[in-house]
C-alpha cells in the first residue's frame, strides 16, 4: 500500500476530529497561527532584506501588512477608535494591555508606522519570528537577569521624563468572548480597540515615575472593564477569565 492513501486517511480522520471536539478545533486553529507567523516571517524577512537589506525600523510596515492578513483567516474585526491619537509629528511611548499569543495581530492594526517596539529576549531565538522581529528593529530584554530589564524600563522611563515625550495608552478589549485557552474556544469575534488620551509628562522627574505609571494603568483598567463589556457580534461579553491591562 502506498503513501497516499495513509495520508488521505490522516487527514480525514483531523477533519473528523475538528468537527467533532472543541479541543481539536482549538488546537487546529492555534496550529494554523503558528504555521502563518513562521510562513509569514519567512517571507517577510526575505522581503526585508532585498527592500532594507538589514536591521531598520522601515521593515515594520512590511512586517505589519503580513500580520495583518492573519485577521482574515480567523474571521477577526478590529475596530478602533482614536487612531488619529496615534498620527503625532513627535516622539510618544506608547503602552498596551497583553493578553494572549494573538496580541501582535492588535499591535500591527494600531501601531503607526515608525515604532520600535521592546519584547523579552527569548523572542529573539524563536527562528523565523525571532529574525523578522530583528529586522523590524525591536528592542531585546533579558527579563532573566532582572537588573538588565529593569535598568532598561528606568532608562526608558527617565528619558520620557526628562525628555517631556507624552504616554498614549492604546487597549484592547478582552478575547475571552472568541478565545480561551482554559476552555479551548477560538471562533470569530470582534476586538475593540480604544486609543487614549496623550498623558503628559512635562514638569515630571524621575521621582514621578511610579506615579504617573500607575495612573496609566488605571486609565487603561478602567477602559479595558467598559469596552469589554460591550457586547461582541457573538453576543457575549467579556467574562472572569479576561485579563485587565497590564
Amino acid at each position: 500500500m502506498g503513501l497516499w492513501p495513509w495520508l488521505t486517511g490522516a487527514l480525514l480522520l483531523l477533519l473528523l476530529l475538528v468537527q467533532l471536539s472543541r479541543s481539536a478545533r482549538f488546537y487546529a486553529k492555534v496550529s494554523l497561527y503558528c504555521a502563518l507567523c513562521v510562513s509569514g516571517s519567512t517571507l517577510a524577512a526575505v522581503i526585508c532584506l532585498l527592500r532594507h537589506g538589514g536591521r531598520t525600523v522601515e521593515n515594520l510596515s512590511i512586517i505589519s501588512w503580513f500580520v495583518r492578513t492573519f485577521k482574515y483567516v480567523f474571521g477577526l474585526r478590529f475596530d478602533i477608535k482614536g487612531r488619529q491619537k496615534l498620527e503625532v509629528d513627535h516622539p510618544c511611548v506608547i503602552i498596551s494591555n497583553h493578553q494572549s499569543i494573538l496580541d501582535m495581530m492588535g499591535l500591527m492594526e494600531a501601531l503607526p508606522k515608525r515604532c520600535v517596539q521592546i519584547a523579552k529576549r527569548e523572542l529573539l531565538f524563536m527562528g523565523p519570528v525571532g529574525l523578522i522581529m530583528y529586522l523590524g528593529g525591536v528592542f531585546f530584554i533579558n527579563r532573566q537577569r532582572s537588573r538588565t530589564a529593569v535598568t532598561v524600563m528606568a532608562d526608558v522611563g527617565e528619558r520620557m521624563v526628562r525628555e517631556n515625550v507624552p504616554i498614549i495608552p492604546v487597549v484592547y478589549s478582552s478575547f475571552s468572548s472568541f478565545y480561551n485557552y482554559k476552555t479551548k474556544f477560538f471562533t470569530s469575534g470582534t476586538i475593540r480597540v480604544e486609543v487614549l488620551d496623550a498623558i503628559p509628562t512635562s514638569g515630571l522627574t524621575v521621582a514621578d515615575v511610579p506615579k504617573l505609571m500607575d495612573s496609566c494603568h488605571q486609565a487603561m483598567r478602567t477602559t479595558f472593564l467598559r469596552i469589554s463589556k460591550t457586547p461582541q457580534e457573538n453576543g457575549a461579553t467579556a467574562g472572569p477569565g479576561s485579563q485587565p491591562a497590564q
